[in-house]
């Protein structure tokens, strides 16, 4: 089996394993109603998305660690498998208890992510890496627009069934995984040492090196102005242009697509013509136009006329991946994605609650602010970006 196909089918696993994700987002709210036998579900809510964000904080980097000391083929398989096992326990738990035993589990599990990309790192050359997370971060996109409505057809039928159909995703993963896909990565294995198992030392070893401390500095105010859009799209749209659901669902279905497009066909070719900091610098400056504008435009069909904007701006990640990977190098690639994967986590954690807060403290004054505040971060990326280390 090629490295050729070795990539094809890791593009296949993230987009399935988006997929399954996806799949149980639609019927969360119902399931905590039904298990908690009650209507008041904000801190249920709140713990059952953020279990998986901070169990991904924790234990991205020890998967990436483990995947460089043993390989990325037996940490993935065993991340699959304790997937597919982990959605059929949750299909069947009776209690509140079991489901966020679940959903921690299902976050560790999911921390794989960070192994499919040390798994592209090491077969793609350097110049080409910036292709190949965008198109790897587009098939992540896909998944992940096809998850949420086979999940809600799935949900009306019968409330767990979606984590049956997450299951299944998962095994098909692992089988073709099991029989299909080749080791990466051949080095000398050992035996395991118990640092490997602490989820800081990652993070200490990447921030005491300094070639690549300032990018992954700016990896973190990109996730987090990312952030912006997924917490405020919904409530943005309704408050400022009375957006019923069929148009917010075109809006980020639409929205989905484009982004997904520019990731995968998009961002490759601009840093290989550019070079990676120069696809970094053009998506900042198109995310700063589309936040700025739709802070200030007053029709919603203004809006889609901003996804060419938007969608350039999603460029800037996959070229900021590349840069960091070839500063890294190819003996610590599962240690740098576990970092980064991490970090993209901690973001989503307490993004949110941050963003909504602004949002909901300036929205009678300027509704539109978060979304100015959300293009000004974007200033201290500059100089991280623009320091050169050999």
């Amino acid at each position: 089996m090629t490295m050729t196909w070795g990539y094809k089918l890791i593009l296949a696993t993230v987009t399935l394993d988006a997929a399954g994700i996806g799949l149980v987002l639609p019927i969360i709210p119902r399931l905590l109603r039904d298990v908690g036998h009650t209507a008041d579900i904000g801190w249920q809510m709140g713990v059952f998305l953020g279990l998986y964000a901070a169990m991904q904080f924790i234990c991205a980097p020890v998967l990436g660690a483990l995947s460089d000391r043993f390989g990325r083929r037996p940490v993935l398989l065993a991340s699959l498998g304790g997937a597919a096992v982990d959605y059929l326990f949750m299909a069947g738990a009776p209690t509140l208890t079991l489901l966020f035993l679940g959903r921690a589990i299902a976050g560790i599990t999911g921390a794989s992510v960070a192994v499919a990309n040390a798994y592209v790192a090491d077969i793609t050359p350097e110049e080409h890496r910036a292709r190949r997370f965008g198109q790897l971060s587009a098939c992540f996109g896909v998944g992940f627009i096809l998850g949420p409505v086979l999940g809600g057809l799935l949900g009306d039928i019968w409330i767990r069934a979606p984590f049956v159909a997450a299951a299944a995703l998962n095994g098909l993963n692992l089988a073709l995984a099991l029989f299909l896909l080749p080791e990466s990565r051949n080095g000398a294995r050992g035996p395991i040492e118990w640092k490997t198992l602490n989820p800081l030392a990652p993070l200490r070893w990447a921030f005491a090196f300094p070639a690549l401390l300032p990018l992954l500095a700016a990896h973190g105010v990109l996730t987090l102005v990312g952030e912006v859009g997924a917490t405020v799209w919904v409530m943005y749209g309704e408050d400022r242009f009375a957006w019923n659901g069929l148009m917010i669902g075109l809006s980020l279905a639409g929205f989905g697509i484009f982004h997904a497009a520019a990731q995968g066909f998009v961002a490759g070719p601009v840093a290989e013509r550019f070079g990676e900091r120069a696809a970094i610098f053009i998506g900042i400056a198109a995310d700063t136009v589309a936040y700025v504008a739709i802070a200030l435009v007053t029709q919603g069909w203004m809006v889609f006329l901003l996804y060419p904007f938007f969608c350039l701006g999603g460029i800037g990640a996959p070229a900021l991946q590349s840069l960091l990977s070839a500063r890294a190098g190819g003996d610590h690639q599962g240690r740098l994605q576990g970092v980064m994967t991490s970090m993209a986590s901690l973001a989503t954690i307490i993004g949110p609650p941050a963003i909504s807060l602004t949002y909901f403290a300036t929205r009678d004054a300027f509704p539109g602010f978060v979304w100015v505040a959300g293009a000004a971060l974007y200033l201290v990326c500059l100089p991280l970006i623009g320091r050169r280390r050999p």
